[in-house]
C-alpha cells in the first residue's frame, strides 16, 4: 500500500496537472487538517487525484504540495528543491556521478516520518529518475529511452 501511495504522489508531482481554484468536492476533514497545519498558506489550489486530495500552495515563498487520503489524514508533503538544498552527501554524489546529464527536476517527499528525494536527469538518449532515502545515496527509480 505504501508503494502505491508513493507512486501516486511521485507520478502526480512529475506531471503537469490542471488545478481547481475552489474546494468543491474536497473532503471536509482534509480541508480542516490542512487549515490547522498550514495556517499561513497562500494561493491554495485543490484537486482530486487517484483517490487522494492534493493541495498545492505557497508557504514561506516556496511552492509545496500536501496529499490527504479519503479520511482527511495527511499522507505526504512534497516540495521542489534546488540542488544546493540537498544534503551534502546527495548533492556531491549527484554532481560527481551524473556529469553527462542535466538536472530537470528535484523534489523531496516527506511521508511516515521519512524524507525521500527524487531527481530527474536527462541526457541525449535517456530520462532517468533517481531516488534517495535520507542520505543513503541515489538509486535508479525509473529509466526510459527518449523518443
Amino acid at each position: 500500500m505504501k508503494k502505491i501511495i508513493m507512486m501516486a504522489i511521485v507520478l502526480s508531482t512529475l506531471t503537469v496537472s490542471s488545478f481547481a481554484n475552489n474546494v468543491t468536492g474536497i473532503n471536509e476533514k482534509a480541508l480542516s487538517s490542512f487549515s490547522k497545519s498550514f495556517r499561513y498558506a497562500e494561493n491554495v489550489r485543490w484537486e482530486v487525484k487517484d483517490n487522494f486530495y492534493k493541495a498545492t500552495f505557497k508557504s514561506g515563498g516556496k511552492e509545496m504540495f500536501a496529499y490527504y487520503n479519503s479520511d482527511g489524514d495527511q499522507v505526504a508533503l512534497t516540495r521542489n528543491l534546488h540542488s544546493e538544498q540537498l544534503p551534502l552527501t546527495l548533492s556531491t554524489e549527484l554532481a560527481g556521478k551524473f556529469q553527462d546529464s542535466w538536472l530537470t527536476e528535484l523534489f523531496e517527499v516527506s511521508a511516515d516520518g521519512v524524507t525521500t528525494y527524487y531527481a530527474t536527469l536527462e541526457n541525449a538518449t535517456h530520462i532517468t529518475i533517481l531516488k534517495a532515502d535520507g542520505t543513503l545515496g541515489w538509486t535508479t527509480f525509473k529509466k526510459d529511452k527518449k523518443k
